[in-house]
């Protein structure tokens, strides 16, 4: 997005000198976005608030197969924890044989795209939407993330819109990833930054 902004997306000057608003909240802007019609939204809703998202030990293929009927791409062997919220199914794609973990939250306006043989850990949130902080009418940036196969994302972390977590790559708990990570990397932190390289398992004998 260009750094160019017109005079009247910036903050009158009377707002800055008096230490005002610098944003106008009333004017809040959403364009070139689509969530998906309001009777699939409020339908997933239902059903996630009931089933999907509970406490209870449902079986993973329950979960896997409501999933499905709202539009998510799910593979074979998913195993997916309680109170794991995602908010549109519509915009999420998972491989073969991936976990994800209790309490993750994947708040996909943008597509969510998760690998085979991936961990995701417990409380995982992935957050593809932002704002134009630039502009006083705040407007609305969604941006995918993607998680490569054999991937291991540990407990608490934040994937921020716009990343890539490589196959293979490891992000160590409660870090904060707002960029790309290369394959076979582990990286850590807030923000997550290189700690060494990860080096495969060794074979069985």
């Amino acid at each position: 997005m260009s750094e160019t902004t017109n005079s009247t997306d910036m903050p009158p000057a009377d707002d800055l000198a008096s230490g005002g608003a610098w944003v106008d909240l009333e004017h809040f802007r959403v364009t070139g976005y689509d969530p998906g019609s309001l009777l699939a939204r409020v339908s997933w809703y239902i059903v996630c608030e009931l089933l999907f998202a509970s406490s209870l030990p449902l079986p993973s293929r329950w979960r896997c197969t409501l999933l499905r009927w709202f539009g998510a791409q799910i593979g074979r062997g998913v195993v997916i924890k309680p109170r794991v919220r995602i908010k549109f199914p519509w915009r999420l794609r998972i491989g073969d044989f991936t976990w994800i973990g209790e309490g993750s939250w994947i708040d996909n306006l943008a597509m969510v795209d998760i690998g085979s043989h991936v961990c995701i850990s417990q409380g995982v949130y992935f957050c593809t939407g932002s704002h134009d902080h630039r502009k006083r009418s705040f407007d609305l940036i969604t941006t995918p993330i993607t998680v490569g196969d054999g991937a291991w994302v540990a407990a608490q972390t934040t994937l921020l819109g716009g990343a890539t977590v490589g196959a293979n790559a490891l992000v160590a708990a409660a870090s904060m990833v707002h960029r790309d990570v290369p394959p076979g990397m582990i990286v850590g932190g807030n923000p997550a930054q290189r700690i060494r390289d990860r080096e495969p398992p060794a074979k069985p004998t």
